[in-house]
């Protein structure tokens, strides 16, 4: 499936039972709410997807219930984070076969490659498949950040087409546009940084909180598309103490009690990950339930036009 890197793209959590088994019915019936709500793709297996917990066979399963799910309306894109070149490759072969239209890609794993090594690393598994990739640049948790000059070389590469921008500068949205215009695309990976690097002209969002709140993050990006900057200004500071339950070591736990509190979800996470326990579980039962309390009323999001612009 030819897509575009635009819109919002939701990093779905991965979905277990009570017994530590994947759990594909509230699974489908997520993905499900994210296309009904606008999401342009769905993203698997990244850090809100519990990836580093999961076997490939799952990884396998869920990527082919996604496409058997929705795979005909957006694209899949599986996300590879892996410790070696080989793994990598191997692991864009199978998104390949197992039916993704897009790769997410991370840095080497645990190793801090240098920036000749990260660019080797890339352009590898780059050429050993012809799904598109967008490079996941997150130095703030991965250690390893892909600079301007690295992207000038990978973009040699006629898969890498795409950045998530996720390092917290949002400056860099328009020093990455400066320099590369349209030949890169650029995801904000933030969700608390989502409206403004929007605004700076980033081309679409990699969403966490989406996965409880998909109507809302897509109006947001629709609305400000238009220029309708306050009403997307408004619904984004009702969203923002939400959002900041993402910037948190503990954000799969937070946002699987959003899913939670919107019937999206279930809060069963994969050990050593456990549950929120204490006075920080009700610290973010407070923020999710305000938020509940004082949901906005949206506008009819999905029809608006350029021509909205007079309103």
């Amino acid at each position: 499936m030819n897509f575009q890197w635009k819109g919002v793209m939701p990093a779905v959590t991965t979905k277990f039972t009570t017994e530590d088994q994947l759990d594909l019915e509230f699974f489908q019936k997520n993905i499900r709410a994210q296309v009904d709500a606008g999401v342009s793709a769905i993203v698997l297996g990244g850090t809100l997807g519990e990836a580093s917990t999961l076997s490939k066979d799952e990884k396998m399963i869920l990527t082919q219930t996604a496409v058997s799910h929705v795979g005909s309306e957006v694209p899949v894109i599986l996300n590879i984070a892996e410790q070696t070149t080989k793994g990598a490759v191997q692991a864009a072969i199978d998104a390949q076969e197992w039916g993704a239209s897009g790769l997410m890609m991370l840095p080497p794993m645990r190793y801090k490659a240098t920036d000749y090594e990260t660019v080797a690393y890339f352009q590898a598994v780059a050429r050993a498949t012809d799904l598109p990739i967008m490079v996941y640049n997150n130095p703030v948790d991965y250690g390893v950040e892909v600079t301007p000059a690295m992207f000038d070389e990978l973009l040699k590469e006629d898969t890498i087409q795409a950045v998530k921008e996720s390092t917290r500068d949002i400056s860099n949205v328009t020093r990455l546009r400066n320099l590369f215009g349209n030949r890169l695309a650029i995801m904000t990976g933030v969700d608390t940084l989502g409206l403004e690097s929007l605004m700076m002209g980033a081309d679409g969002w990699i969403a966490g909180l989406v996965c409880a709140f998909p109507a809302e993050t897509v109006a947001i990006y629709e609305l400000q598309k238009v220029g309708r900057h306050k009403e997307a200004t408004e619904i984004y500071q009702w969203f923002l103490p939400l959002l900041e339950l993402d910037i948190n070591p503990q954000l799969v736990q937070n946002i699987k009690l959003a899913e939670v509190a919107t019937g999206l979800g279930t809060e069963n996470v994969r050990p050593p990950r456990l549950p929120l326990q204490g006075p920080e579980r009700e610290r973010v039962l407070s923020i999710i339930e305000a938020g509940i309390k004082s949901r906005p009323q949206l506008p009819d999001y999905k029809n608006l036009t350029v021509a909205d612009l007079s309103t």
